[in-house]
């Protein structure tokens, strides 16, 4: 029986090729019929019925089934795509598993090119969110514009950095703790003038008992303008009478030279910025004790936590020098200070620097013109003098008097014209 439709036989398909056959050619490709989605038209095969013969090969290719659309599509779009057409009907084909070809290589430039730009954009909101957020805890309480009658300004930048004994803020409990009593009032334990310039930076320490005159000044809160009497006491007496203003207005006419910052800190702040940074680290070369200030150390190197910090910078009973020895002590410490808040554990750990921020701003006093770039660079050069890029000394003492330390006035003279000029200090103190 012929399975071929009607009219067609093995006779009249033509040449063929392969085993058995007398073509030397491959026979081209069999049209298939199409399958059709929708209904039978009439004469078409179903399920096995027969329909019309077929024309004979090469008689042209079988009519094919009207599509609705025109473009192979019957009207149903039912979301199917078998992917005959493509040759992906198994997954396979020509650009490999099914799902769209092999996965393209990760462009790591481009990864990171953003993971830069991202970090950075992290690193700068962060910066100025930490600026604004520490400049508004700056208390910008003192107005050096009352200052009057001032030395001009010379090259660098001068502070004076003040640590008095306020109480503020303190609880019974932590002036029992730390040792500091209940006196009423306020003075000042340690001055100090810090010089930042090119040639090296200088700390000079005036010790509290320096002899200075009291000059003519305007009041802080009274506007009124007290003449000069030529009235002689000593030098932390001025900071007890009319606050920071008289202080700077003291200093500059009994040295001549310009102060640029004024920067306070208490008892309180200082130990709570002890204890932020986590102690500090400073080798004491022979052990001493002072029931006044609880004092208790021995030689050798420790750290310090707030409290024994304090009784270290306020001693002064134990040692035959005195408040030339404190002085010392207190330069020693805050240089110790500076350098331990500028270590990387310190300044890259959030964990550690933001209390240590805020315990250092919550409890500084400045002036109104004090940026945090000025604090910045006072405390860097505080690290460099630690470090031994800068120098540390006391104002030369040539005497005593009544219990006052007497200034060396040509010592003074020098020292005072190499700082103005920003020269490298070769004064020498006690």
């Amino acid at each position: 029986m012929n399975d071929w439709p009607q009219g067609w036989s093995d006779d009249n398909r033509g040449p063929r090729y392969g085993r058995g056959s007398a073509g030397a050619q491959p026979e081209g490709p069999r049209v298939m019929r199409q399958v059709q989605r929708g209904p039978v038209p009439p004469g078409q095969r179903s399920h096995g019925r027969p329909g019309p013969a077929a024309p004979a090969y090469g008689g042209g290719v079988p009519q094919q089934p009207t599509y609705v659309d025109g473009q192979g599509h019957d009207g149903y779009d039912d979301g199917y795509d078998s992917g005959y057409n493509t040759g992906q009907v198994y997954g396979g084909g020509p650009e490999g598993p099914r799902g769209g070809g092999p996965r393209p290589a990760p462009n790591w430039r481009r990864r990171i090119k953003w993971t830069a730009i991202t970090l950075a954009t992290v690193l700068i909101v962060t910066s100025v969110a930490t600026y604004f957020w520490a400049d508004s805890k700056l208390h910008r309480d003192v107005d050096l514009s009352k200052v009057i009658d001032r030395p001009e300004a010379g090259a660098g930048t001068n502070y004076l950095i003040v640590g008095s004994d306020s109480r503020k803020g303190m609880t019974a409990e932590d002036k029992k703790k730390l040792h500091t009593g209940s006196a009423q009032g306020q003075r000042t334990d340690s001055m100090m003038i810090l010089h930042v310039g090119d040639n090296g930076d200088t700390l000079v320490s005036l010790p509290r008992d320096s002899d200075v005159v009291i000059p003519s000044y305007k009041g802080s809160t009274s506007g009124k303008v007290y003449p000069n009497q030529g009235r002689h006491t000593k030098l932390n007496a001025a900071y007890a009478e009319d606050g920071p203003t008289l202080l700077v207005r003291t200093v500059e006419y009994n040295t001549g030279l310009h102060i640029d910052h004024y920067v306070e800190i208490g008892f309180a702040g200082f130990a709570k910025i002890v204890d932020a940074v986590g102690g500090v680290d400073i080798t004491i070369d022979k052990g001493f004790k002072d029931k006044y200030s609880g004092a208790d150390f021995k030689a050798g190197k420790q750290t310090l936590n707030g409290e024994e910090a304090l009784a270290f910078v306020r001693t002064r009973h134990a040692f035959a020098a005195s408040d030339l020895q404190r002085t010392k002590n207190q330069q020693k410490f805050l240089s110790a200070l500076a350098h331990q808040v500028a270590t990387p554990s310190t300044v890259l750990n959030p964990f550690k620097f933001y209390p240590t921020m805020s315990a250092g701003l919550d409890t500084l006093t400045v002036d109104k013109d004090m940026s945090l770039w000025d604090l910045a660079s006072m405390f860097w050069a505080m690290k460099g003098v630690s470090g031994g890029g800068g120098t540390s000394m006391n104002m030369p003492v040539s005497g005593s008097t009544g219990g006052n330390l007497v200034w060396d006035k040509a010592k003074v003279k020098t020292l005072v014209d190499e700082l103005k000029n920003d020269q490298k200090v070769t004064v020498s103190g006690n």
